[in-house]
């Protein structure tokens, strides 16, 4: 299934129904009085959040979305039925944005978060509203409320603990297919991932994180060259980024510590937020380093790209040195559960009324 992580569309919320008009007429009743009813309220349109899904597509192709109008009302004190609610499942971690004023409606969070997009219009009154003693014989009506529509802009970030961040072939689809239930495609050529994997990382009983990978970034991305730039917004959610650096090239002209200084230079002039979140270095393929140089390398590489924070040195083909750095992983992502629960402190979690009149 294609990967749609933006789409654009138009809901309208269904109009109230018009009140009645009616009398009681009746046999040997001669003042049976009014009985005209309301008209029924228009059905609304909601958000619903759900984690069985996790793209966008379905609002790519279907996107004008109305709810029904409400009946009018009757006589014999018949009110009009309500129209019927329409229920749009969108995938968590969803932006939802006024297209034409670009304010944030909503953010769905949690699964099962149902928030108000449109609100229906009600129900016009029927003559039955307007009797009184002095006006017995009530020919009033009022229309029904139109209700609500609104262009939406959504925008599906995922919601990850750690994401990955490389060059292409760095080994990110490699290391994420080692350690979570994650399948990407994996082969000997750039941009082998056109669209972000989730990974689920089982720690132990109850102890997991997730993990995204997006494709890889190259210099100039954040002008628009390769793919990576399109995706950057997935990592914005996370908690941590592990930086994956190809230790071993097969060219011997690529300079590593150059494209990891290119690397977060790309990633700075995207979202000064997203180059701020905490690093640390992972050093892949050292399989492919003999091994009385890999110590030495690693030193090299180190001193020459100037980093203080945390390094690992992995092999994700051979799978060595995964369990440090996953067991790390957690204990930090768990720790940063505890001190900030919301997955993005860039963003206030507004009301889940959001949308209404």
């Amino acid at each position: 299934m294609k990967f749609i992580d933006e789409a654009t569309i138009d809901v309208a919320a269904g109009d109230g129904g018009s009140g009645c008009v009616s009398f009681r007429r009746e046999k040997f009743i001669p003042f049976g009085g009014p009985n005209g009813g309301d008209g029924g309220r228009g059905g609304s349109v909601w958000a619903l959040a759900d984690r069985n899904i996790n793209t966008l597509i379905d609002y790519r192709y279907a996107r004008r979305h109305e709810a029904r109008n409400g009946e009018p009302g009757r006589g014999s004190d018949q009110f009009g039925a309500a129209g019927d609610d329409i229920v749009l499942r969108m995938p968590v971690g969803t932006i939802v944005r006024d297209a034409e004023t670009g304010e944030v409606l909503t953010e769905l969070l949690e699964h099962g978060q149902k928030v108000l997009l449109v609100k229906g219009g009600d129900g016009g009154f029927g003559n039955l509203h307007f009797k009184s003693s002095t006006n017995r014989a009530p020919r009033q009506k009022t229309p029904g409320w139109p209700g609500e529509h609104r262009k939406l802009a959504l925008e599906l970030r995922v919601l990850a603990d750690v994401g990955l961040l490389g060059m292409p072939n760095a080994g990110k689809s490699t290391l994420i297919a080692a350690i979570s239930n994650a399948r990407p495609k994996i082969a000997d050529y750039p941009f082998t991932t056109l669209h972000p994997n989730l990974g689920v990382v089982r720690v132990g009983p109850e102890q997991s994180f997730v993990v995204a990978d997006i494709p890889g970034l190259i210099e100039g991305a954040s002008e628009g060259a390769g793919l990576g730039h399109q995706f950057l917004r997935h990592l914005q959610r996370t908690r941590l980024l592990l930086h994956i650096v190809d230790l071993a090239p097969f060219d011997d002209s690529v300079d590593p510590v150059k494209q990891a200084r290119a690397i977060v230079a790309e990633l700075k002039k995207y979202d000064p937020a997203l180059h701020a979140k905490p690093r640390w270095l992972v050093l892949n393929k050292l399989d492919m380093v003999p091994e009385e140089e890999r110590a030495a390398r690693v030193k090299e590489f180190v001193r020459r790209y100037r980093w203080k924070g945390p390094v690992f040195q992995i092999s994700a083909l051979a799978r060595q040195g995964l369990q440090p750095l996953i067991e790390q992983i957690y204990l930090h992502v768990s720790k940063q559960h505890q001190e900030a629960p919301l997955p993005d402190p860039r963003f206030d979690r507004p009301p889940e009324t959001a949308g209404h009149a």
